[in-house]
């Protein structure tokens, strides 16, 4: 109880602006299960194409950088925890959208998609600057320690009650024993999920960047380095968006299972994450990514060398720890980044941010147009088995890079230091 009351007291210490971001934060993480897991399931069952799971996540890929630019205009304007909120209840109207469509059409995917792309980049536009601007470089561990302690904690529960209740919908007769109907459940639940936290955002008081120009085409040497990463984790994010589904509903189970996998060895995650980001410092950042990447690429080697249940049990461990990880890790750089390069070049942070979702961009296309020449020369299962390890492979190149954007970083502050002091 004195350790509980402890880290409350910590808690209660922060900012009240980080206090709020936090709490609504947390509420949002029980829809991000849903819309990163489920929605590929649910165009899974209904299409049985692996191609078209791939298809929904390009176009959420490609409307994103698109919602980011819309933002930036509107930025000044309007409020940023208006824009963000807006992002959030999109999020949830869009899953509503696609849940509702009764034949699930190529045209009628990449609709859903690109509106669900243009709600996740409104809400990934302003959640980036608002981190940046209710946190220091000093408690940005335990921002992100915190938010992934109870992402990952959501990860375990939203998913097995999720998998619970579509299993038991078919099972035992619920909303007539059809499955599609405990989708749309959901759906509204996520958007009530949505509405709420978006709600509590509104007590928060944050500073609205300044509406200047953000687009810009060369910036610092530092920067290009944190876009070259950013390309190297988004090389990885349609597979670990959608593999997790493909595989359980290929080669172990149905919903039902794939709700349990995610909460095996989930809790144990969480409060290692909470601990982690509770303890480190900004100098363990590198060694955190590091860990990640590694563990990533041993999960997608073991799962194309098995390609069966245990594989897949094995991918969903390695996974359920590395990606928490790797955010918790990579988030704190990328701001401390912004932070550096802004004052450096004299620009708003929201130029970054802008172009820092360009860099995801182009690695999230190169991800998709490699599994989708493997669908298309091979076959989806060849896609599912041998896509991962060669992404996960290219994504061990960010390990140097890091190392090479820590000394910048170091090198830098100190000749900023220099001049504030002179």
């Amino acid at each position: 109880m004195y350790r509980i009351r402890r880290e409350i007291e910590t808690f209660k210490s922060c900012p009240p602006s980080m206090r709020v971001l936090l709490v609504s934060n947390m509420i949002y993480a029980l829809v991000l299960p849903v819309i990163e897991i489920f929605v590929a399931a649910y165009v899974m069952r209904n299409s049985h194409d692996v191609g078209k799971v791939v298809t929904y996540q390009l176009a959420v890929y490609a409307a994103t950088p698109v919602a980011f630019f819309v933002n930036g205009l509107l930025l000044g304007r309007i409020g940023v925890k208006r824009m963000y909120a807006a992002g959030m209840v999109l999020s949830g109207a869009a899953m509503m959208m696609l849940m509702r469509s009764g034949v699930l059409t190529s045209a009628g995917i990449a609709g859903a998609g690109v509106a669900m792309g243009f709600a996740t980049g409104l809400f990934w536009a302003n959640r980036g600057f608002l981190a940046l601007a209710t946190t220091r470089n000093e408690n940005r561990n335990y921002f992100y320690g915190l938010e992934m302690f109870s992402g990952t904690l959501t990860a375990v529960v939203v998913p097995a009650a999720i998998g619970w209740f579509i299993a038991g919908t078919v099972r035992y007769g619920w909303l007539g024993g059809i499955a599609n109907h405990a989708y749309r459940v959901i759906a509204i639940t996520v958007f009530a999920l949505t509405a709420v936290s978006a709600g509590i955002l509104q007590r928060g008081s944050f500073r609205n960047p300044a509406h200047t120009r953000f687009v810009f085409f060369h910036f610092d040497p530092l920067w290009r380095r944190m876009l070259q990463l950013a390309a190297l984790k988004g090389l990885t994010h349609v597979y670990i968006l959608t593999a997790p589904a493909l595989l359980v509903l290929l080669l172990v189970g149905k919903e039902g299972t794939l709700g349990a996998m995610q909460a095996a060895g989930g809790i144990l995650s969480a409060c290692m994450l909470y601990a982690v980001g509770r303890a480190a410092a900004p100098r363990h950042r590198e060694g955190l990514l590091s860990f990640a990447i590694v563990l990533f690429f041993a999960g997608a080697i073991l799962n194309a060398v098995l390609f069966n249940a245990a594989g897949v049990f094995a991918f969903m461990g390695c996974l359920v720890v590395s990606k928490p990880l790797l955010d918790l890790a990579y988030n704190p750089i990328e701001l401390q980044v912004v932070d550096t390069v802004a004052a450096v070049e004299g620009r708003s942070e929201y130029a970054y941010f802008f172009n820092h979702e360009f860099g995801l961009f182009a690695g999230r296309f190169a991800g998709c147009v490699l599994f989708l020449a493997i669908v298309h020369w091979g076959s989806g299962i060849a896609a599912l088995r041998y896509a991962l390890p060669i992404v996960a492979l290219a994504q061990m190149l960010s390990i140097p890079l890091a190392a090479r954007i820590s000394k910048e970083l170091m090198q830098n502050t100190a000749e900023l230091d220099l001049v504030r002091i002179s």
